[in-house]
C-alpha cells in the first residue's frame, strides 16, 4: 500500500516523502480519495471490521471530493485525479499505473445487446493515459499512453499512442508522446 501511496504522492508533488503523503491527506482534496481507496483495498484481505471503516472513510472522502472512485477498481500506482468534480468511474473498470484523470471523466460499461445475448464490457485504462476533462469511454480499452481529449466519446478501442478527440472521438494523432506529469518509477 505505501509503494503505491508514495508513487501517487509523486505524481502530484513530484515527492514521495511520508510527511509530503500526510500534507497531501489534509490539504489535496482529490489525493484522499485515492488514499482511502488504497486503504480499502489493504484492508479487505486484513480484516472484516476495519474494511467496513475504511469504506465509510471511502465513501465520506468520495462525497467530499464530489466524484465516484469504487473501491473495488483495479487501479495501478501513480494515480493523478486534476480537479476531479464530477469524476465516475465503473466499479468494474482497470486503471493501469501513471494514468491521469481530469475532471468530469466518465469511465462506464457498455452494454451490447442483440435478439440472443447481452454483452457488457467495462472499461481498460492502460498505463501512461492521460483523459482529459469530460471525456466518456465507455467499455472499450484506452491504449498505454494515449491521449482522450476534452469532452470526447470513446466506444471503440485507441491504440497506443494516439491522440483521439471528438464525439464520436477519432484518431487526431499516431505515435504521441505520452503526458505523464511527474512519472512516477514503479
Amino acid at each position: 500500500m505505501l509503494k503505491n501511496l508514495r508513487a501517487d504522492a509523486c505524481r502530484i508533488s513530484g515527492k514521495t516523502t511520508l510527511t509530503r503523503i500526510l500534507m497531501l491527506a489534509l490539504f489535496a482534496r482529490t489525493f484522499r480519495p485515492v488514499l482511502t481507496l488504497r486503504l480499502c483495498q489493504w484492508c479487505e484481505k486484513r480484516s472484516s471490521l476495519l474494511g467496513i471503516l475504511a469504506r465509510v472513510l471511502h465513501r465520506w472522502m468520495q462525497h467530499a471530493a464530489g466524484m465516484d472512485l469504487p473501491a473495488t477498481i483495479g487501479l495501478g500506482p501513480g494515480l493523478l485525479i486534476v480537479h476531479g468534480w464530477g469524476l465516475v468511474v465503473n466499479k468494474d473498470c482497470r486503471i493501469g499505473s501513471n494514468v491521469t484523470l481530469f475532471n468530469g471523466v466518465v469511465l462506464g460499461r457498455k452494454d451490447t445487446i442483440s435478439a440472443s445475448e447481452r454483452r457488457t464490457e467495462y472499461p481498460i485504462v492502460e498505463n501512461d493515459a492521460w483523459l482529459g476533462p469530460h471525456a466518456i469511454v465507455l467499455g472499450v480499452r484506452i491504449g498505454e499512453g494515449a491521449i482522450v481529449g476534452p469532452g470526447s466519446v470513446v466506444t471503440k478501442d485507441v491504440p497506443p499512442h494516439c491522440v483521439v478527440v471528438g464525439n464520436p472521438a477519432r484518431i487526431l494523432k499516431r505515435n504521441a508522446q505520452p503526458d505523464v506529469l511527474n512519472r512516477a518509477t514503479i
